[in-house]
């Protein structure tokens, strides 16, 4: 039977941060080094690793999400090895490597605690979207998970005049640099989404990245802050 199952067993340890199938993210774990990490998150661990639920830190910097808005963090410290996943939807693992993404909190799974990171609100939405929408920010030198419903896709707008449009309920995380504005297309009414959104996208242009899953769950989409 040992044999049967050894190859599910873990790769070596290769990064801080490594998928282990699409659906698993296994964390290289240090003293020193800490990570956040949404509550309930974690499946397994091995060595010395302790977790601390709202932190102080987090509950300073995310005082802007409103209730069930954000993404409960905990802080996880140790040495050893941790796996994290959120009911089996797929990792998406990023080095930042001095760069920045703006993140759907609801698909943030987690990130290196030492990372610079904010609630911010997104820009050019507000008229569309009454008070406006609100994202993480994270950015520096360090790692990244996400989460995706289904297998994502990664436009590359290109930095042309050409805009991206994406169904907000699709939406996973994008490069902050990118300008984003609102945009109503009731004839396109029938042809985008399945939800509540059908009429209702976000346009995306300039220089970097969106990523988008294939679920459109009204539970996945921006959070409206009202």
């Amino acid at each position: 039977m040992n044999q049967q199952l050894a190859g599910f067993a873990p790769a070596p340890v290769a990064a801080r941060m490594e998928n282990h199938g699409n659906h698993m993210l296994k964390v290289a774990m240090q003293t020193g080094n800490d990570l956040l990490a949404r509550v309930g998150s974690m499946v397994a661990y091995e060595g010395f690793v302790q977790y601390e639920p709202n932190p102080p830190a987090v509950r300073q910097i995310a005082k802007d999400w409103m209730t069930g808005e954000g993404a409960p963090l905990m802080k996880c410290s140790g040495d050893g090895l941790l796996y994290l996943s959120d009911y089996g939807a797929n990792v998406v693992v990023i080095n930042l490597n001095g760069d920045a993404i703006s993140v759907n909190a609801t698909n943030l799974l987690a990130f290196d605690a030492h990372l610079t990171w904010g609630v911010e609100r997104v820009k050019g939405l507000a008229k569309f979207a009454g008070q406006g929408l609100w994202n993480t920010k994270i950015s520096g030198q360090g790692w990244v998970a996400l989460t995706s419903r289904g297998k994502p896709i990664v436009v590359d707008c290109g930095g042309g005049e050409d805009e991206t449009y994406v169904d907000p309920d699709a939406l996973v995380a994008w490069s902050p640099n990118l300008k984003v504005k609102g945009k109503r297309s009731f004839k396109a009414q029938s042809l985008i989404g399945r939800g509540s959104g059908e009429a209702y996208q976000m346009a995306f242009s300039g220089q970097g990245i969106v990523v988008v899953q294939p679920s459109e769950d009204s539970t996945d989409r921006l959070r409206v802050r009202g």
